[in-house]
């Protein structure tokens, strides 16, 4: 509690008392901690959230993070990635498209950003409700002209150990935690669904570094671990990507990663889920509560095999 207290002392994080509305949900208004406000915010009609949805806190969101590129705690994030340097940032796109070639992060975002505030669940059973501010990666996918060729997207993110001390940490045999760069993947009709996303802020700013500035994947009916961050590459693919869950654990984790609360992992349930800033535990929704958008993409699929 005490570094935590440092933490929000150090960066500002002042909850103000106005109020603000997006959709049906109440959402509190907070000060600008770092006062990188994002300029010309939509709000985007797309972001479902039930009417007793509370939004986490900024505290909430920036100081409870999986980020192990920063180290395997909930907090390691929040104090290891405050040096670390997002500009200037380069996005190089690779495979099956007719428009290769390295990108600026600010030639990426001349579309226009929208704030959605989206249901997040992680695969160790608990979850938040965050403001995103980001755009649909269809935008970009379809600026870059991927070839009929193309069936996967697949995101690679930055790997340094320079900046990033989780890429230098151990396990008990002296092997990396986990095999870098971090590699995630959609297939390309889940990347162009309008709700997959592509992040730079939260609450109206400049995305902090713990939560994956600045640039990060964003799939609100998957768990959160496909939430790749930091991104440095995109690569358009025929075949099925490995990511790096898969090949860490892959009795535990599968491609797809739709939130299935039927199906558990093999070492606790999905079933039920805790709410961040809640005390009692809700009922998984499937597909994380967006089956009704969502639900059809996997017409036909056993989803306890593809987990």
């Amino acid at each position: 509690m005490n570094r935590r207290e440092f933490i929000r002392a150090a960066t500002g994080t002042a909850v103000a008392a106005a109020a603000g509305v997006i959709g049906s949900a109440t959402v509190s208004a907070q000060a600008a901690p770092h006062k990188q406000k994002l300029p010309n915010v939509q709000k985007s009609t797309l972001a479902t959230l039930n009417a007793n949805d509370k939004i986490n806190t900024w505290e909430q969101i920036t100081t409870y993070n999986n980020y192990y590129e920063f180290g395997v705690d909930k907090d390691d994030p929040s104090r290891n990635a405050g040096g670390f340097k997002t500009q200037p940032w380069t996005v190089a796109v690779e495979g099956e498209c007719k428009k290769p070639g390295n990108w600026q992060l600010e030639d990426i975002l001349k579309t226009p950003l929208e704030e959605r505030v989206y249901r997040m669940r992680c695969v160790e059973a608990w979850s938040m409700v965050i403001p995103w501010v980001g755009f649909s990666i269809s935008e970009f996918i379809k600026r870059v002209e991927p070839t009929p060729r193309a069936k996967y997207v697949e995101f690679i993110t930055l790997n340094d150990g320079g900046q990033m001390p989780g890429v230098r940490m151990k396990d008990f045999l002296g092997r990396p935690i986990l095999k870098w760069p971090y590699l995630e993947a959609l297939r390309m009709d889940e990347a162009m669904h309008p709700l997959a996303i592509l992040a730079v802020g939260l609450y109206g700013e400049v995305l902090p570094n713990q939560d994956g500035a600045p640039l990060r994947l964003i799939v609100p009916w998957k768990y959160g671990f496909k939430g790749a961050k930091s991104i440095v590459k995109i690569r358009f693919t025929e075949q099925q990507p490995v990511n790096t869950w898969q090949l860490s654990a892959p009795t535990e984790y599968g491609f797809y990663a739709n939130v299935n609360p039927a199906v558990d992992h093999p070492r606790w349930s999905q079933a039920s889920e805790r709410r961040i800033g809640e005390f009692l535990r809700r009922k998984t929704l499937p597909f994380n509560g967006y089956a009704d958008q969502v639900a059809s993409l996997y017409s036909g699929m056993d989803l306890k095999k593809n987990y």
